[in-house]
């Protein structure tokens, strides 16, 4: 585990009961270490656990001067089954975190242009999602997330109450345990090469 003492926190807002595991991920990252990064609750994200966006405010500031926001789910509806973040194995949030602050590495050098078509195309690429997926988590591994990352993809695929619909989602749109396992292995995995991996 990195350590924490360099992020600096007068500009992230984290909640006190995912403190732990937020700074976790946030170590992993040192190129996030200035970014303005809130940590927020949410009663309910469509079709998400968790969700990274920059903040509206900032959203026409200078690249450099952009804020975050992760969205985080209260109550973790997967088809029938509900988890709260209390019944979820702190590695697993970790893993959670560290692939949505993979999404915030990916946004930060994208115009606010580029970033309003970078939604448009999420709303309605499918391809476009996988690709997107596929990055946050490559960009997670590349910082040295790769056992977090594959704790969560296992949580979800080998959790007997979590139906085949949604595993067959995380199959579709994200890396496999066993490309993760690769990457990890290789040590070196090429964005470019992840992306477009179909």
């Amino acid at each position: 585990m990195n350590t924490t003492h360099d992020i600096t926190l007068e500009n992230k807002v984290i909640p006190e009961s995912i403190k732990t595991e937020a700074l976790t991920a946030l170590s992993y990252y040192p190129e996030l270490k200035d970014a303005e990064i809130t940590f927020q609750f949410k009663d309910n994200i469509k079709k998400s656990t968790m969700q990274a966006q920059p903040k509206f405010a900032s959203f026409f500031k200078s690249k450099k001067n952009r804020g975050y926001i992760i969205l985080i789910s209260k109550r973790i509806q997967i088809e029938d089954e509900e988890f709260t973040i209390e019944d979820i194995p702190s590695d697993v949030i970790v893993g959670w975190l560290g692939h949505e602050l993979g999404h915030v590495m990916d946004y930060r050098d994208r115009s606010a242009f580029g970033m309003i078509i970078f939604g448009i195309k999420y709303l309605f690429s499918e391809g476009h999602i996988k690709e997107v997926e596929r990055a946050a988590d490559t960009y997670a591994i590349q910082h040295g997330m790769g056992d977090y990352i594959l704790e969560t993809k296992n949580f979800i695929l080998e959790h007997a109450n979590i139906s085949e619909v949604y595993k067959n989602r995380i199959r579709s749109f994200y890396m496999s345990p066993e490309e993760v396992m690769h990457l990890i292995e290789k040590g070196d995995g090429k964005l470019e090469e992840a992306v477009s991996n179909e």
